[in-house]
């Protein structure tokens, strides 16, 4: 149960719009400077705090200070964790892999009778 609520917990962080474009902003490089995303964002320096502050409690950034810098770091184990129980739920979608035929609602629909 811990696992369900570890996942839950980190898909409800990259569920919001701006936390997920922090995201990606932050696994284009090791390292991402607060002042990049607060360049890069449309949404206010506060907002920014708030939105790092939920992908922190969710495991999924990690945060430097130096000075009165801060830098974050994507936590690539708990993201590839997080693809990893995704994968559970389909492992028939593995990348480079057709997805199956999908059936048709009408001939589902027969199938259950």
């Amino acid at each position: 149960m811990q696992d369900a609520n570890r996942v839950t917990t980190m898909l409800k962080a990259i569920g919001d719009p701006v936390r997920l474009e922090i995201v990606r902003q932050v696994a284009e490089v090791d390292e991402l400077a607060s002042q990049t995303l607060d360049q890069r964002l449309p949404v206010s320096k506060p907002t920014i705090s708030y939105h790092i502050r939920t992908l922190v409690q969710a495991g999924l950034l990690s945060v430097r200070k130096e000075g009165r810098h801060f830098f974050y770091t994507l936590d690539r184990p708990a993201l590839r964790e997080l693809l990893d129980e995704l994968r559970e739920l389909a492992p028939e979608l593995t990348p480079g892999q057709e997805p199956p035929a999908q059936v048709d609602a009408e001939e589902a629909v027969l199938l259950t009778w």
